[in-house]
């Protein structure tokens, strides 16, 4: 049985904080989190490697460093309320939910989201909601929000997700067509309710599928 404890910090020093990631929030939450609970069984040895790995339904579990520079470029901080667009696996609502208040993740795969409620509720993080729906579209009690990460790539921010952010909110989301090089964006919505934009990288991402997202096929 792999030694998970010292590859997960393995990570957070090589993988992580080396490549420029120094919010001790953000670094002390990936050594919380462990990662290998958020891979299917037969992965579990190449939970910590420095790549995506696929989580099923045609979905991935992003790269550790990704999921990092994306909350840390996210300003998420103590007592936020948080919405992650692609649940995914789970892992990096769990990550988030380690710094924030809150943390509402939806999910459009039935299989993934309550695979996501099973491994939470196992780690006691009951401040992570997991939803199932589209994400393009969902308006959420929770909202207004203090920062939305979407983990999936669109070919424009949704409309619904600007407006259920909060004034002073970011947004950190991938543009870009599927099987593509994208760009990740972050959006800041002033206190005024005009917002400004800034490109952060170049990523790779599954696309957003959903009503105001790619269509499925």
């Amino acid at each position: 049985m792999p030694d998970f404890l010292t590859l997960r910090e393995q990570m957070v020093r090589r993988q992580i904080a080396t490549r420029g990631i120094s919010n001790p929030l953000v670094l002390d939450a990936f050594r919380e989190v462990p990662r290998e609970v958020f891979v299917d069984e037969d992965r579990r040895s190449s939970a910590y490697d420095d790549h995506p790995l696929p989580i099923g339904a045609g979905q991935t579990i992003s790269q550790p460093y990704i999921v990092a520079f994306m909350i840390e470029a996210a300003e998420i901080a103590p007592g936020d309320t948080v919405l992650e667009v692609g649940a995914g696996s789970g892992y990096a609502a769990a990550v988030i939910s380690r710094i924030a208040g809150s943390v509402i993740a939806i999910e459009r795969h039935c299989d993934l989201a309550e695979a996501a409620r099973v491994r939470l509720h196992r780690l006691a993080y009951d401040n992570v909601r997991i939803v199932e729906g589209d994400g393009t579209l969902a308006r959420l009690e929770e909202a207004p929000f203090d920062a939305i990460l979407a983990s999936a790539s669109g070919s424009h921010i949704p409309d619904v997700l600007v407006e259920q952010l909060a004034p002073g909110g970011r947004l950190v989301m991938p543009l870009g067509e599927p099987n593509g090089v994208q760009e990740l964006v972050k959006l800041t919505k002033r206190f005024d309710g005009t917002t400004v934009e800034e490109r952060l990288a170049e990523v790779r991402f599954v696309p957003l599928i959903g009503e105001a997202g790619w269509r499925e096929g």
